[in-house]
């Protein structure tokens, strides 16, 4: 009949509509659930988001939240390597875990995020030269001294100047760094005084040894990069300088107190040529990225709404770009350190 007709027209009716419903809800929750992803899940380790939410929260400078970000985007691909490798039954000894917890740390520390009142701080944007106070510039009395040496030496054009600023900057980053570790172990052997159980105190035995051989092999580098800026300030830079970048030169100098041969040597330069490149970029993207957060807040006190829309979106581009680049750089620079390491045991270590 008709109407028996019309009530199967309208029950299809409402089935396909119901079944609509159901796949656009489906797909509604799928699209919900990758814009949350997108907004809030940066990285695929729970701890290295929670780190970087802090950070935001804690209002870090844009070119110390972009390097955070590469250092963690770092430590998510080791650790996503170490997984593996424990799936595959590897790293029985745990030795490659607890480099990962001592990078960790180190990261925490770093940025001041592990909770101590920081005294070690690290320049929260090396970019402000113009910042820097004449005649103490390196809150270090060895560094200060030989800076004020080579500025007053005439032995150095603007641009070499500018240079050997930078190894000196460079320099006292690691010092910090030093202190860090040096830090973390004094807290670990407090720990470790403390221990009752044998067994880990067994481990937190072999704990302690790495991070001694880490922090001498540390002193050990500051040692020759100090002795490395002593002999320019005396000397000045010589004609046939392979490198401007402090992190370059300092692979270089590396590679040079290796084992390596002459071929390995050439092949490797051309390699540092090319990260000197990346090391370079990286640093006109952080400029670049600082510049546009001074425009941005000065447009954001004018308070024009279209005007502050574009400059964030420069801004956010900018900031999307120099994390990139820091992860490109950073990975670049572990790859080179490891094959450095690899291929020619330090003659000093030997």
């Amino acid at each position: 009949t008709d109407g028996m007709k019309m009530q199967i027209l309208i029950l299809l009716s409402l089935f396909v509509v119901g079944a609509m419903g159901g796949k656009y809800s489906k797909e509604m929750n799928e699209q919900n659930a990758s814009d949350k992803n997108n907004d809030q899940v940066e990285f695929r380790i729970a701890k290295l988001n929670q780190v970087w939410e802090k950070a935001i929260r804690m209002q870090l400078a844009p070119v110390r939240l972009s390097e955070l970000h590469s250092d963690l985007k770092i430590q998510e691909k080791d650790e996503l390597q170490w997984k593996k490798l424990k799936a595959e039954g590897m790293d029985e000894d745990g030795e490659r875990e607890a480099k990962l917890r001592r990078n960790f740390n180190f990261i925490l520390a770093k940025y001041g995020m592990d909770g101590k009142k920081d005294t070690r701080t690290l320049d929260s944007n090396r970019l402000k030269d113009h910042d820097v106070k004449e005649g103490d510039t390196f809150d270090d009395p060895k560094l200060d001294k030989l800076w004020n040496k080579a500025k007053t030496s005439g032995k150095f054009s603007d641009e070499e100047l500018q240079a050997l600023q930078r190894e000196f900057q460079h320099h006292k980053d690691k010092i910090n760094e030093y202190n860090i570790v040096m830090d973390t172990v004094s807290r670990t052997e407090e720990i470790h005084k403390n221990v009752i159980s044998p067994l880990e105190g067994d481990m937190k035995e072999h704990v302690l040894h790495q991070k001694h051989t880490d922090l001498k092999q540390r002193m050990r580098n500051l040692d020759q990069g100090f002795e490395r800026l002593r002999k320019i300030t005396h000397e000045g830079y010589s004609a046939d300088s392979e490198f401007k970048e402090p992190r370059v030169i300092e692979l270089w100098e590396m590679a040079k107190r290796s084992n390596l041969s002459e071929d390995e040597l050439d092949s490797l330069k051309e390699e540092l040529r090319h990260f000197e490149t990346k090391v370079e970029k990286h640093q006109h993207y952080q400029e670049q990225l600082e510049l546009s957060h001074q425009k941005l807040k000065h447009v954001e006190a004018l308070g024009d709404k279209d005007h502050i829309m574009r400059n964030k979106e420069k801004y956010n581009t900018l900031a999307e770009k120099a994390r990139e680049m820091g992860y490109k750089m950073k990975k670049h620079l572990q790859d080179l350190t490891n094959k450095i390491s690899r291929n020619g045991l330090q003659h000093n270590e030997l």
